[in-house]
């Protein structure tokens, strides 16, 4: 009986533990609908301490688990094994791996294929990126409260089959003027304007026009942190969603 309550108090420690880290990380992914709904329905606190990114920390470690033990012949326990003598970090001790599922069968999806390339990156995490309208240049924003600014028609060279040229450089403008990781980024429909939203509640304003620039022309300061930032097709008006409950027009 004891051995059956504790288990019970473990499994049910460990649910809530995982539920919220999911809340977490949609609130991560400004999922903010669903993370409101998964923190309803298992009575979750919205706001927790917990890193956005630990669930993916987690299941990584789970997958590279699993995989050693695969290769070892070592089976794997149970969620709930994997609970006993548990102190603060909850074990996962299965996960799903990716690269042994099939394609399903009847599908009628067929992606073409396509070439990934290393051109730049950023000191911490990428968490935004944007195409400008016209296509010519996107933007990435990071955690490490830089934006890098690309020229498309460059990495199209640097990626070029018989390209040579090493000297080839992608980013044009990186622009240092948040305080807190960027959270995400638009382009003005016609001007050479980039906005960006951030976590030190600002709304950021950059004229990539110019080659010297790199500090915001304009800033808005609201109270809250600003997760997404979107450009009126007009260029006239822009729309900020935030931790508030409101959205902003502006």
């Amino acid at each position: 009986m004891e051995c059956t309550l504790e288990q019970a108090l473990q499994e049910g420690k460990l649910r809530r533990q995982i539920n919220g880290f999911i809340v977490a990380h949609l609130r991560g992914d400004n999922l903010n609908q669903a993370a409101a709904a998964v923190a309803t329905a298992t009575m979750t606190p919205l706001t927790t301490d917990v890193s956005n990114n630990r669930l993916l920390e987690l299941v990584s470690k789970g997958l590279i688990a699993e995989r050693d033990e695969g290769l070892k012949g070592i089976s794997s326990s149970s969620p709930l094994d994997a609970t006993k003598g548990l102190s603060s970090v909850p074990v996962v001790a299965s996960g799903i791996d990716f690269s042994a599922m099939q394609d399903m069968k009847g599908s009628s999806k067929n992606f073409p294929k396509h070439e990934s390339r290393h051109i730049s990156e950023h000191k911490n995490m990428v968490r935004c990126a944007r195409f400008s309208l016209d296509g010519q240049y996107f933007a990435t924003g990071s955690s490490d409260f830089s934006i890098k600014l690309f020229e498309v028609s460059k990495i199209k060279q640097l990626m070029a089959v018989d390209s040579r040229e090493v000297s080839i450089r992608p980013v044009i403008r990186t622009f240092y003027d948040h305080a807190e990781p960027v959270n995400d980024l638009d382009f003005h429909p016609q001007g050479t304007i980039l906005i960006s939203g951030a976590k030190d509640n600002t709304i950021k304003f950059f004229d990539f026009s110019k080659t010297v620039a790199r500090k915001a022309f304009r800033v808005i300061q609201d109270t809250h942190n600003v997760r997404s930032v979107s450009f009126h097709p007009s260029g006239e008006f822009i729309l900020a969603g935030t931790d508030h409950p409101c959205s902003t027009f502006i």
